[in-house]
């Protein structure tokens, strides 16, 4: 009995019968569509900031290798989250892939992680775009009672309780995310050319205004500062992870996935690395260890319409990452849910626009009320190991899909170079970032795998569709 249910625990999913069926999602997304959701997750409210953070506490102005740095660790896992997409087009990402290679046990932790990854994220940034929202309106002289500015707790607002503008916006998503992902799709693209363009114009208007002798010294901290530099940066590219939950979306998604990963990637590195070029050219790298380095460094050089224009631009740029975040996390919890380890509502589609509508509201309503009651930094402690976790599973698993004859008969139109190399090396940067991680994010990492464990063995353990085959 016991050799039985340990075998149990890792019982694995036939992929090859999951590829060929139906599933029910409408196919609608294209390379493009998926290129600008992974543009939309990474080029978030921190291309606006990290970079001033960077250079001032770590770099100096060679901010710009710190971001080169962290995407050549993120474009390993990157590939190997390119082949997996190619080779198993599924809901899910990770968590679809460690099924099938690894099994039931490992997968659920994995999903359960990632699940906490997406939650948090979505509160983090609906808190930062509240804060930012809540700027503009200021400047028209309206203001929220104290009340509803900020979740309880906030630092230096003593009178907050309630965080209203961050419920509303996730509110207003989900009902968009509801609608049907080929509408969320469009207005995501057009909001992340919005904010391209902002940031081109803030690279522009700064080009004119640069001093060489700002560059000197390039590299104040040495390459120790550069590398610590990358451990900051590096999480601002995670957001490449929810490009692959589409999979099922996608019109040819062995070759349309692995374009949208790897070209969002590469799109989202050429703005931070510009970015930050100009911005430590026009402002001493001392003086931009500040909330807001961009519009700092506009009102350093007297253009103050621009600052305007990138506020703008930071609240469009977090709403983007709050759409792609959200539908993330609903296909993962959908994809999950589909195997029967969370109740079968949460994988149940609307007939008219094949979306998993309950799940959406449920999950962004628990998404709303975690980030208008929890402080945002106690939130955003909880997200980076997740993401690491994962990226450290499916570079592992690229070695076993290789070697195991089940999946040989899988077409893949991509391929991770320098196999089996590069998937290692990539494994190990993400072990060793996580032990970078402090203290209370592993133990609030193993007290949510403890309710992972025990909502697994009281629910999912015994209504598994793959065991019980």
């Amino acid at each position: 009995m016991i050799n039985k249910s340990k075998r149990n625990l890792f019982v694995r999913k036939n992929i090859t019968q999951d590829v060929l069926k139906k599933t029910g999602l409408e196919k609608s997304l294209t390379a493009f569509s998926l290129t600008t959701m992974g543009i939309g997750a990474i080029v978030g409210a921190g291309i606006f900031i990290t970079p001033g953070i960077i250079a001032a506490k770590y770099t100096g102005p060679g901010a710009m290798l710190a971001f080169v740095l962290a995407a050549v660790v993120c474009s390993l896992a990157a590939l190997c989250y390119s082949e997996f997409s190619s080779t198993i087009p599924l809901a899910g990402s990770a968590y679809t892939y460690i099924y099938a290679v690894f099994g039931e046990f490992i997968a659920w932790i994995l999903g359960w992680a990632l699940v906490s990854e997406y939650l948090f994220s979505v509160s983090a940034v609906a808190a930062s775009w509240s804060s930012y929202f809540q700027n503009i309106l200021a400047g028209f002289n309206w203001q929220l009672p104290a009340s509803l500015q900020a979740a309880y707790g906030t630092a230096g607002m003593p009178h907050a309780f309630f965080d209203l503008p961050a419920f509303i916006i996730i509110m207003i998503i989900s009902l968009l995310l509801v609608g049907g992902i080929r509408e969320s799709a469009r207005i995501n693209a057009v909001m992340v050319i919005l904010k391209i363009l902002v940031i081109i114009l803030f690279i522009v208007v700064g080009l004119f205004y640069i001093k060489p002798t700002n560059y000197h010294p390039f590299l104040p901290f040495g390459m120790k500062g550069v590398v610590s530099g990358a451990a900051v940066a590096f999480y601002a590219y995670i957001g490449f992870d929810a490009v692959s939950t589409a999979s099922e979306e996608v019109k040819n998604p062995q070759k349309n996935v692995p374009i949208g990963i790897i070209g969002s990637l590469l799109i989202a590195t050429a703005l931070y690395i510009a970015l930050s070029a100009v911005l430590v050219g026009i402002v001493k790298y001392t003086k931009l260890n500040v909330a807001d380095p961009v519009a700092y460094a506009l009102h350093f050089i007297h253009q103050d319409w621009v600052s305007g224009i990138v506020s703008l631009g930071a609240v469009i740029g977090m709403t983007t990452v709050l759409i792609v975040f959200l539908y993330g996390g609903t296909r993962l919890v959908f994809a999950i849910s589909r195997d029967g380890l969370l109740p079968h509502v949460f994988s149940k589609l609307a007939p008219r626009t094949h979306t998993p509508v309950l799940n959406t509201w449920i999950f962004g309503i628990v998404g709303s009320i975690f980030a208008c009651i929890i402080p945002i930094d106690k939130i955003t402690e909880l997200v980076n190991i997740g993401t690491l976790f994962a990226f450290a599973m499916v570079s592992l698993g690229i070695i076993f899909l290789r070697r195991d004859p089940e999946f040989k008969d899988l077409d893949s139109a991509f391929k991770v170079p320098f196999y089996p190399v590069l998937p290692i090396v990539s494994f190990i940067l993400c072990a060793v970032l996580m032990l970078e991680l402090k203290l209370f994010t592993w133990i609030a990492f193993f007290i949510w795998l403890a309710l992972g464990l025990i909502l697994y063995f009281s629910y999912g353990y015994r209504h598994s569709i793959v065991r019980n085959k």
